[in-house]
């Protein structure tokens, strides 16, 4: 059986991560911008200010998916290159871009696959009080219809939002990422609810500008999966993948059951009730506008038994357990249980917007770079995101994270997630084995795992 006929190999990219130009032609600041200009917040002192200058160099790198025989693209549109101000004038050099590169992907018969906001907020709106303005809502639609009226009718695929779980939860609550600033939990809530509504008003402007796209959603989250296949330990591990726990936040019912299941948790409301913003009459027919499929990023997950009450609790991992250069573990197991709780959940065909490793990429002195241990996590994975295809889940498609290397946001360039192996300082391009792994595999759709 193994996947779908029409299955979509790709690879994903994020415009702060990869673009560079910070301050070219027009575009204005984002609060990543702000944020690694403040000593001791990027791990190395570095920024996204030239990255892999994909903005100059997008037709070297889409030669580089061609020759991998890339199906698609997921990128991401930069709004302060669109909007420099966030909301109001219009920047057409922004858009000229995102019009060649989408030129370049048709050339090379590359389908795009557009993110609209991957994290690179406008400063000037973070000013104006961001997420947490009631405006925001507004703010994020007006800038999806500008794109949609300028590139909709080229854009056959649009997900809203890349892992709105980091953006805010990330951001306000334990500030790891730009900007960085600790808000209390009934202000976080609000801006939950304000991003959530912001993404219903964006589907409901691409609905009515750009009909033919279909539009989809990329969070993420740790799939949980059983730690053995008991009944007791597979509906422990259902459990936990849903539950709310103490970093709300991070709970993946908590931002997509109000779009999917058109409500928030009960979980959610028995344990953070008292802090919820006022729910607007029609927020959650807003919320829950009909999407066209669930994207989801699935790096790793955790082991899940039954407690013998009714209840889940997390086994120690063994001592010595496989994990990343990241420090994220290995547990191939979650590309197969995520998907299916997912699909039991939602009943929305799948797309895995995100998957793949940190590895201590090098150039060799063959002056190649060999990348085994990302075949070998890659092969893991696969393999089981295949067994969840042939077990009935309705997975569309994979994006491996990511191109090539890059600003990987809080770490700075100190993690090396590519398949394309980036010199940060001459710009050149090397393809790792990994990327000609993944052709052969692409190519094969999947049959030579």
């Amino acid at each position: 059986m193994g996947f779908r006929d029409d299955f979509v190999w790709g690879g994903a990219s994020a415009s702060y991560q990869v673009e560079g130009a910070a301050a070219e032609d027009g575009r204005g600041p984002s609060v990543w911008d702000m944020f690694c200009r403040e000593p001791g917040r990027i791990l190395d002192g570095s920024s996204g200010d030239t990255a892999c200058d994909h903005y100059h160099l997008y037709q070297k790198d889409v030669n580089l998916m061609k020759e991998i025989d890339y199906k698609a693209y997921r990128f991401s549109i930069a709004w302060p290159r669109i909007i420099p101000g966030g909301d109001g004038k219009l920047n057409e050099k922004g858009l000229d871009f995102y019009d060649r590169l989408l030129d370049s992907l048709a050339a090379a018969d590359i389908t795009p696959y557009a993110t609209l906001f991957h994290w690179d907020y406008p400063y000037a709106l973070f000013r104006r009080g961001g997420w947490l303005n009631p405006d925001s809502p507004k703010w994020f639609a007006d800038y999806v219809s500008v794109v949609a009226k300028r590139l909709g009718d080229r854009l056959p695929y649009i997900f809203t939002y890349n892992e709105p779980q980091c953006f805010i939860g990330l951001s306000y609550d334990n500030t790891e990422h730009a900007p960085g600033i600790h808000f209390p939990i009934w202000d976080t809530l609000h801006m939950l609810h304000h991003a959530l509504l912001g993404h219903g008003l964006a589907v409901q402007a691409l609905r009515s500008i750009a009909p033919k796209t279909q539009i989809g959603y990329a969070p993420t989250g740790s799939a949980h999966y059983p730690a053995t296949d008991s009944a007791a330990d597979r509906e422990a591990a259902r459990k936990a993948y849903f539950a709310v726990e103490e970093r709300p936040f991070w709970s993946v019912s908590v931002w997509s059951d109000p779009i999917f299941l058109g409500r928030y948790p009960e979980e959610l409301l028995k344990k953070y009730g008292q802090y919820m913003p006022p729910i607007g009459q029609d927020d959650m027919k807003i919320i829950s506008e009909k999407l066209d499929f669930l994207g989801q990023n699935i790096y790793n997950g955790s082991p899940v038994r039954s407690d013998g009450k009714g209840g889940y609790e997390y086994p120690k991992r063994k001592t010595g357990y496989a994990f990343t250069a990241a420090k994220w573990p290995v547990t191939p197991e979650a590309l197969y249980w995520g998907p299916k709780f997912l699909q039991e959940r939602y009943g929305m065909p799948l797309y895995i917007t995100e998957n793949g490793l940190s590895c201590q990429d090098t150039v060799s002195v063959d002056g190649k770079v060999h990348d085994p241990a990302r075949i070998d996590f890659l092969r893991r994975y696969l393999r089981e995101l295949r067994r969840a295809s042939e077990d009935g889940v309705d997975i569309r498609g994979y994006f491996h994270w990511c191109v090539t290397d890059n600003f990987e946001w809080a770490k700075g360039y100190t993690d090396r997630f590519g398949m394309v192996y980036c010199d940060f300082e001459t710009q050149e391009r090397i393809l790792k084995d990994s990327a000609y792994w993944y052709r052969d595999i692409i190519r094969s759709n999947g049959k030579d795992l």
